[in-house]
């Protein structure tokens, strides 16, 4: 089933005609009214019909980007939500960055500990959150019986990124690894259109690359020592971007999953706990599952992971005689995590709000900022760093980008489209 029809919306009778008229016009009414939902026109009885078919043409925009919108003053309302979403998760973006680059200052030797208390506590703290809200009336009997196949397929999709992106990264030069991974847009836009048949305009398609160039050229800017990819197989590089194949295709199912469940909810998407918690329950499964390959791309035999689990903890709660070794902990780890799960939640709302792709974009804006953030002086990292001209470059390339994606669309164009 075609994905537009989820979002359609239903049309009300048309105005009746005159007596003399009506048997005339009566099979004319048959098709129109077919037409309506398709087109999702809204027409009504009285002389208002007319108006209100032409705002609603007006009012599509947002709907450009997966957000209804009632006329004009509907949409400018939705409009400021996501604006203030998005700018809400750069904010948040910025910091979840900041920290977990702070927290591991005591936790540089159990990076592997940390990535695993993110996977698995992210299941017990959602699902809190998920059974509180039940219990308030918030999420519904129906919200939870949604089918959790494709709870499973994005649990399976993340953890097989998170499984081929440590393999690979564990064999490619460092500077090389956030540049490939900007192939996470580019497999966005591919899967979406794929999967939710979705359609760009060609200044969002060129927004999205100069988005990506940038992101590249702030990244590089200071990473240009060492080997980069002339030394290196390329089935590397490949296996690297197919784990940001995966990752993109997990945020393309959460957001079907918003669009889907709209359409079995009457309407109501689902709350974004319902998705959080079954998502990070089915990847901490899969991660469980893949947890001897993990260890030992990381270095950690099965027989030594028990042993490596009690030194992390000792570290991460900077108890057990490692009271030198972490400066920081628990206070900065445990920072990084609250900030990490709140990051997430404001991603997967405004995807819920506007559209996967937005979200990243939204994203991405932080890499820059983040940069530019931890090259100042911090506390457990007093060592400032100067940025080279290539970096403002990006970051002017970057920001160009997204202006150039949030193009407003012309009218009259817009109407022809519809």
């Amino acid at each position: 089933m075609s994905i537009s029809l989820l979002l359609s919306a239903s049309a009300s009778l048309p105005c009746p005609s005159p007596p003399l008229l009506r048997r005339g016009i009566q099979r004319g009414l048959t098709p129109i009214r077919a037409s309506l939902p398709r087109l999702g026109l809204a027409a009504s009885r009285g002389d208002g019909g007319e108006r209100r078919l032409v705002e609603a043409r007006r009012g599509r925009a947002p709907a450009a980007v997966g957000v209804s919108a009632e006329g004009d003053d509907g949409g400018g309302g939705v409009r400021t939500g996501i604006t203030a979403a998005a700018a809400a998760t750069v904010v948040l973006a910025v910091m979840n960055r900041v920290l977990y680059k702070l927290a591991l200052v005591p936790m540089k030797d159990y990076p592997f500990f940390l990535a695993q208390v993110l996977t698995f506590g992210y299941v017990i703290v959602y699902f809190s959150i998920l059974f509180i809200r039940y219990r308030a009336g918030i999420v519904s009997k129906e919200m939870l019986e949604l089918p959790k196949s494709r709870f499973m397929l994005i649990g399976l999709l993340e953890a097989m990124g998170v499984a081929s992106g440590m393999a690979a990264a564990a064999m490619l030069p460092g500077p090389s690894i956030p540049v490939l991974s900007q192939s996470f847009l580019v497999w966005q836009l591919i899967l979406s259109a794929i999967i939710l048949g979705r359609k760009y305009r060609a200044n969002q398609i060129l927004g999205c690359l100069l988005v990506t160039t940038g992101v590249i050229l702030s990244v590089v800017s200071g990473g240009t020592g060492g080997p980069f990819l002339s030394d290196v197989n390329f089935f590397w590089p490949a296996v690297l971007m197919a784990s940001s194949a995966c990752q993109a295709g997990a945020s393309i199912i959460k957001e079907f999953v918003f669009i889907d469940g709209a359409k079995r909810l009457e309407g109501k998407r689902p709350d974004i706990f319902v998705v959080n918690s079954f998502g990070s329950g089915f990847q901490a499964l899969f991660v469980f599952l893949l947890l001897p390959f993990l260890s030992n791309l990381k270095g950690i035999p099965l027989a030594e992971l028990p042993a490596y689990v009690n030194r992390g903890a000792a570290c991460f709660l900077n108890i057990g005689g490692n009271l030198n070794g972490c400066p920081g902990a628990p206070l900065l780890p445990l920072l990084f995590i609250t900030m990490n799960m709140a990051f997430n939640i404001s991603v997967l709302n405004l995807v819920k709000m506007s559209t996967a792709l937005v979200a990243s974009l939204t994203s991405t804006l932080a890499v820059p900022l983040s940069i530019y953030v931890l090259s100042l002086p911090l506390p457990y990292m007093p060592g400032g760093t100067s940025l080279s001209t290539s970096f403002l470059v990006g970051v002017g390339v970057l920001v160009l980008g997204l202006l150039l994606y949030n193009l407003p669309q012309n009218s009259a164009e817009q109407v022809k489209n519809d």
